[in-house]
């Protein structure tokens, strides 16, 4: 049996609203917004806080949350990998993968950190995996 080739990853196409957020994770940070005038946090950072439509700026994240949900892909390239949706310290949930080899292990719940995962060709993107 062969084994499965490594899930490639599509490099983002960054533009001007969120240039900032990839140069960051470039350097191996993880910025969400945060609203100037309600004071939500918020991901994926915007111009515009998706809560009031008041201008927010970008804070740095821990990198640090609990998985809410998640579904493990069994098929199709790249398979297995797992999409979930992970809670932030700072509250924002954030749809993304989890960067592991033991996709049965995940739990509802489980501590995990980011990680920064190479694209093709493009800015790195921020992934977490179990802590």
């Amino acid at each position: 049996m062969m084994s499965a080739e490594p899930r490639k990853i599509p490099a983002p196409q960054p533009n001007v609203e969120n240039q900032r957020f990839f140069d960051a994770a470039a350097e191996g940070k993880l910025l969400i917004g945060q609203c100037d005038a309600c004071g939500q946090p918020h991901y994926y950072p915007r111009a515009l806080c998706p809560f009031c439509l008041a201008e927010s700026r970008w804070v740095e994240s821990a990198g640090k949350g609990a998985i809410y949900s998640l579904s493990t892909m069994r098929r199709g390239a790249g398979a297995p990998y797992t999409l979930a949706w992970v809670t932030l310290d700072e509250g924002p949930a954030v749809l993304t993968n989890i960067a592991t080899e033991d996709h049965d292990s995940l739990k509802i719940g489980q501590r995990v950190r980011v990680q920064f995962t190479p694209t093709e060709g493009g800015p790195p993107v921020p992934m977490f995996a179990p802590d």
